[in-house]
């Protein structure tokens, strides 16, 4: 398998020496940047079914996804996830309840209810979100729109799918009612699935259980909409095999309002945004039980977000400027406690809060017709602070008492001013060629779970590599510099749009083996109390580090009918203050696709191959995968303009294989052994159906 994606790569290039037979209008003399700088999954095209919004990723170059749980997969964009990636739901930025990411932004906007999708390829806007890091991801679930007649109108769409690899299922609906100056809509989601299965067993906990519902009203009079919008989460019994916990329950209340004036030069647009999402977590519930009732343990978590994103645009003969502001504010507390004891306790966070104030200035200007760019400059404030915490085991325990004292004596407020500056550059040098280049200064402030976790805990904030961390409260802001040159060429029936990019990240925030003696006195106490093998923790702290690689989708017609697509990923991840590789990076990684497409039917026959990862973090002791290939097919047929039917089935040959971003087991299960990474699922056959009017 340590060929497989050179030979892919190789079998890409040549394509464009293949005889094709269509013409494709060429590419429009005035460059249409944003016709480059994104790309957008329009749901409706999609043919899957998986619960996880985040696994669409994987169609995108650069995107891939870390699976900690069926409803928990997390961006990675070009080897950086989690928060460093922007992410909106509705235009809403939304901060985790869990303190594992259990509920990472993603999962509150699922694909069953999702209209698009949008990722910004490399770098992202400073006007999309105020620390985009590492990229940006905007998630759109709009219910219906205004029609252009006073008579009211009324559209819908109903859908069904189940699928064998969980015996998972999922019902959906939306109704919308509207004329020129009013629109109404509303829609229900409930899915639910079963232990997933892998050729040789279970992989157990992976049931899986959400519903979702939403409403939406907007009202329009000449150049000036209004909209408001609400919605409705629950999540229910969900593994999380990876993390320490599984889902018992999520619980959210996300609420919008937008206005937007349309002018003849200005628009104007400005959303309100605040959600209150409550999390609830066990170890024994869903996995076996610790034998031990004094290990029991449960986890509560709750987060409020408030988000406030303005923005004023102004045309001209030349291109527009894109002025605006944004505010964000979460505000997280967490009680861990062990219902067989009720004297049992740990504040993990105790009103611990972030925001952040950002102004921004952006300018797109098309120099000539053939030469256009793009001028960002942001500046962000960003507070944080958290109260005083206590628990069971500083009461009792020198190390754990020195860890809450040190943690409460100490100045815990924090204030960091940070300037991210982009500029981006298209050139069309003929009618079938657009070179790009692009740089960025981009920065990132730490997590409250980076700076305020004070107690030796699993609550990593997406790592799952079986440490126990603690925070740091000086830690400095990620600085990040990146370089990145491309083209988007087309050729009669072939197009291909290929990226290298180079990022060096100043203060980078990364897991080192701790100095604090009283948390190491504390892991190794607990260690010979519960008989556990837990290694020394980490602490949150401040390396630099590099990211290289590039990144490559492509296509070729072959006829009005038959095409063939592709995409080629190779990122690295390294430190460069010590010899060592960034903690779960995607390996080189392929796919080609087969598409047929006529009036009725849609079908695709996929190839994916993952090659080996030798290049893991030895600090985070992470174990070397090997390299697999699997085969998807899927097909659709379109009854009617209102009955569609989707069929399929992914890793069609049912592959045994180890997904270098799923994690490890933490749970006892008879089919996996604790701590071996997870095995990717088997043979999954799906139906789906979708009623439109």
């Amino acid at each position: 398998m340590r060929n497989t994606t050179a030979l892919i790569g190789l079998a890409c290039f040549a394509l464009p020496h293949t005889p094709l037979l269509a013409n494709e209008a060429p590419i429009e003399e005035v460059i249409v940047v944003e016709k480059y700088s994104k790309r957008t999954i329009l749901l409706e095209d999609t043919l899957s079914v998986s619960p996880d919004t985040a696994q669409l990723l994987k169609d995108v170059p650069g995107g891939n996804v870390n699976g900690n749980g069926p409803l928990t997969g997390i961006p990675q964009y070009r080897g950086m996830y989690g928060p460093r990636i922007g992410v909106t739901v509705n235009g809403a930025a939304i901060a985790p309840a869990g303190p594992n990411w259990m509920d990472p932004p993603l999962s509150y906007a699922a694909p069953s209810q999702l209209v698009s999708l949008e990722v910004y390829r490399g770098i992202a806007p400073v006007s999309v979100m105020p620390e985009s890091i590492g990229g940006a991801i905007v998630s759109n679930t709009k219910l219906g729109d205004f029609s252009e007649t006073d008579d009211w109108q009324r559209t819908g769409r109903v859908s069904f799918s189940g699928q064998t690899v969980n015996d998972a299922s999922l019902f959906g609906g939306m109704a919308s009612f509207a004329n020129q100056s009013h629109h109404i809509a509303v829609a229900a989601m409930s899915e639910q699935g079963e232990d997933q299965s892998f050729p040789e067993g279970k992989i157990r906990p992976t049931e899986f259980d959400r519903q979702r519902g939403e409403i939406a009203y907007g009202y329009r009079r000449d150049a000036h909409t209004f909209e408001l919008g609400y919605t409705r989460n629950e999540t229910g019994n969900t593994g999380t095999p990876a993390l320490p916990m599984d889902i018992d329950y999520f619980d959210g209340d996300l609420f919008r309002a937008n206005y937007a004036y349309a002018g003849d030069s200005w628009s104007i647009n400005t959303q309100l945004n605040a959600s209150e999402l409550v999390h609830g977590m066990t170890k024994y519930h869903l996995r076996p039980a610790p034998q031990s009732p004094a290990q029991w343990r449960q986890n509560t978590t709750d987060v409020d977000n408030l988000g406030l994103h303005v923005t004023a645009q102004r045309d001209d003969n030349l291109g527009h400027w894109l002025l605006g502001a944004d505010y964000q504010q979460e505000e997280h507390d967490g009680l861990i406690d062990n219902p067989n004891n009720p004297m049992f306790f740990v504040e993990g966070f105790n009103n611990a809060s972030r925001e952040v104030v950002g102004v921004f200035v952006e300018r797109e200007h098309r120099l000539t017709d053939y030469l256009v760019s793009e001028i960002g400059l942001r500046v962000n404030h960003v507070t944080s602070d958290a109260d005083a915490v206590d628990a069971t085991p500083a009461r009792m325990m020198p190390p754990a008492m020195m860890l809450r004292d040190t943690f409460n004596a100490t100045d815990r407020k924090a204030d960091d001013t940070n300037i991210d500056a982009t500029a981006k550059v298209w050139w069309s040098q003929n009618e079938n060629l657009v070179w790009y280049a692009g740089l960025a200064r981009k920065n990132r402030s730490a997590s409250f779970v980076e700076r305020y976790l004070w107690l030796p805990l699993q609550a990593t904030g997406r790592l799952a590599d079986g440490f126990t961390y603690t925070g740091n409260l000086t830690l400095k802001p990620e600085q990040s510099n990146e370089i990145e040159f491309g083209a988007d060429w087309s050729h009669k029936q072939f197009s291909m749009s290929p990226r290298v990019f180079f990022r060096d990240v100043d203060d980078f925030i990364q897991g080192t083996p701790s100095a604090n003696a009283s948390a190491v006195m504390m892991v190794r106490m607990m260690n010979m109390a519960n008989g556990t093998t837990n290694p020394d923790p980490l602490q949150f702290n401040n390396v630099d580090a590099r990211f290289y690689g590039f990144d490559l989708d492509w296509r070729a017609s072959i006829n009005d009918q038959w095409s063939i697509s592709g995409l080629l990923n190779y990122v690295r991840g390294e430190r460069r203050d010590i010899d060592d590789d960034l903690y779960r990076i995607a390996p080189p990684n392929a796919s080609i696709q087969l598409n047929y497409a006529a009036q009725r039917v849609d079908a695709s026959l996929e190839l994916v191959a993952y090659d080996d990862q030798t290049h893991v973090s030895h600090t985070n002791r992470e174990a070397q995968t090997d390299g697999y290939t699997l085969i998807n097919l899927t097909a659709a047929y379109q009854f009617s303009d209102r009955l569609r039917l989707v069929v399929g089935a992914e890793n069609l040959l049912d592959e045994s294989y180890l997904d270098h971003l799923a994690g490890y087991n933490r749970a006892r299960n008879p089919d996996i052994m604790l701590g071996s990474r997870l095995p990717g699922t088997g043979r999954n056959a799906f139906l789906r159906a979708d009623i439109a009017w």
